[in-house]
């Protein structure tokens, strides 16, 4: 492939990424309904950001694990489902770090880290407005029959 058709390629992925994100952001009333926004994504990444509120802290008066964990599931999910087909979680983990505090941005990072046959692992990082460490996810993905968006 020479480097016109590489670049044509990236530009097609990137193009496929942002209409599998908006189609998945469309249809996911979860991930709208707790205020998170898609920031960015591209194939194989994706960046969301939420907004610690009151009701999402917990008994010390920190962002409950919950909500954090649902941020970094979210971008896990649209980081996977980027390439347009339709991919679930398989399994994964979560490492808190650090509290997330009222006011405080959350951005989450999801990044690929190998896809083999129908099988991705997925890191994902969740950082405040200061870029201090709150949780580190990874993630297991399963590609299943399907595409995220008609084409």
């Amino acid at each position: 492939m020479n480097e016109a058709q590489q670049e044509r390629a990236s530009i097609d992925a990137q193009a496929l990424a942002e209409l599998a994100g908006k189609t998945m952001y469309e249809r996911d009333p979860a991930t709208r309904h707790l205020g998170i926004a898609l920031a960015a994504i591209g194939p194989g990444y994706a960046r969301m950001t939420m907004t610690v509120r009151p009701e999402m802290l917990n008994g010390h008066q920190s962002c409950h694990g919950g909500y954090i964990f649902l941020l970094a599931d979210s971008a896990f999910a649209f980081a996977c489902n980027s390439h347009n087909a339709v991919t679930v979680g398989a399994g994964c983990s979560i490492d808190y770090v650090a509290p997330g505090r009222l006011g405080d941005l959350l951005e989450a990072e999801g990044v690929e880290q190998v896809v083999a046959g129908k099988t991705g692992v997925y890191d994902i990082t969740v950082r405040n407005q200061h870029g201090q460490i709150i949780a580190l996810f990874r993630g297991k993905s399963h590609r299943v029959a399907g595409l995220v968006a008609a084409l």
